[in-house]
């Protein structure tokens, strides 16, 4: 959340030389959201708080890590265990806990008025049922169709996230997040979706401090590492970009579920430290935004490409049992062919990312109309997809991780 003081700082600062980026070809690649979403107009004034607000932080997140960096013997510093002491049995188990941790955690754990427990758990619900469409969508449009535009790219690139070998390793931690927050009371103070959430907010926080002191990160240019303006970029594309995608692909989502997918994934939002005035009630209101966001981010670097390359490749490099050889050739050319579908010839181009045609759609499409339309309309045939969507999530993970327990990455020291 950013304060009142903050915001007035940024007020009077410049943006980051990204902003605002390259607009004609932005207007191109956002023209079907524009239609979609019935924009008929730009509204400057938000184009202007988004430039601002990549130069904005989560203050919250920045003053507990602060609090780790003082000295051992401070009895203000935060250490690693007390932190997940907090996190896994709550503030009041740490004996003699620090300010800045109780501040962290009094704002975590305070529920915001308008959250709706059981509107939680039906846009949980709705969000398995969409099933293997679900990472489809996150995996082609919302990450990989994201790395068309500079700035958060590169910045995983300096932290050595989803490249070379960890590459199919991050996107599985990734995944094991998204999966988490929609479990049956997965944001539930101690659900796996509550905890892990508030885990990623503590890494933002602590990457955004690393890379802010280290001098490897071109704030003029970029603005703050981790900032407002992208944290919201990309709380958009687990909500609204998720949404347009599975429709893409044949799904049919009721305005009962994209209202909650929404409030899912606006608590979501809220915990990670998302300015409030950006998180959307409506799914018009967050394509909007994503809109505006859109046609102000910067031309691909050299990082998209790179990151688009690990995550293709990669599926051949994952275990998946018999014929794993033939199964990770598969995979790739599946994928290719989806973001063919999503991005067009020329979003390959801009990836340097060869072109497969979109054939692997046309079975994703007739299995997603069957499912949404006929399946999905009584209550039984909802639970089956629940069932086949959390089957789907164990499938997605289990060769990322290999033998292991997929886990979300431990915090950096």
């Amino acid at each position: 959340m950013v304060t009142q003081e903050l915001l007035r700082s940024v007020d009077t600062r410049p943006y980051p030389s990204r902003y605002p980026g390259n607009r004609a070809r932005n207007e191109r690649i956002g023209r079907p959201l524009k239609r979609f979403a019935r924009i008929d107009e730009v509204d400057e004034q938000l184009l202007d708080r988004i430039g601002r607000r990549m130069y904005a932080r989560d203050e919250i997140g920045a003053a507990l890590v602060r609090a780790m960096r003082r000295d051992r013997d401070d009895p203000e510093r935060v250490t690693m265990r007390q932190f997940h002491r907090a996190l896994e049995h709550g503030i009041d188990s740490v004996p003699d806990a620090p300010a800045a941790l109780r501040e962290f955690f009094g704002v975590v754990d305070a529920v915001p008025d308008w959250v709706d427990r059981d509107l939680l758990e039906k846009g949980a619900r709705a969000f398995r049922r969409m099933g293997r469409t679900r990472n489809d969508v996150l995996l082609q449009l919302s990450l990989i169709g994201g790395y068309r535009f500079g700035g958060p790219p590169d910045l995983l690139v300096e932290t050595g996230g989803l490249t070379g070998s960890t590459a199919m390793r991050r996107l599985g931690e990734t995944q094991k997040w998204g999966t988490a927050v929609g479990e049956p009371g997965g944001m539930r103070r101690f659900g796996d979706g509550f905890k892990l959430t508030v885990h990623v907010r503590a890494m933002h926080a602590l990457v955004n401090h690393r890379f802010e002191t280290n001098g490897r990160w071109d704030v003029e240019r970029w603005g703050l590492p981790i900032n407002q303006t992208d944290q919201a970029a990309t709380l958009g594309l687990f909500n609204g970009t998720l949404l347009l995608g599975v429709r893409a692909l044949g799904y049919d989502v009721s305005r009962d579920e994209s209202r909650a997918v929404m409030h899912l994934w606006k608590y979501v939002g809220w915990l990670m430290g998302v300015d409030e005035e950006w998180l959307f009630d409506s799914e018009r209101e967050q394509h909007r935004f994503n809109y505006h966001v859109v046609l102000v981010q910067d031309d691909v670097t050299p990082a998209g490409a790179e990151l688009s390359r690990a995550l293709v490749d990669g599926q051949r490099t994952l275990d998946y049992g018999r014929f794993s050889r033939l199964r990770g050739a598969y995979e790739r050319l599946r994928l290719l062919s989806m973001l063919h579908y999503f991005l067009g010839k020329q979003g390959l181009a801009d990836l340097r990312l060869p072109v497969v045609p979109p054939v692997a759609v046309a079975p994703v499409l007739a299995t997603n109309l069957v499912k949404s339309r006929v399946i999905k309309r009584s209550a039984g045939g909802r639970r089956f997809l629940e069932y086949l969507g959390d089957r789907a999530a164990r499938r997605e993970l289990a060769p990322k991780f290999a033998k292991a327990e997929p886990e979300v990455g431990a915090l950096p020291v």
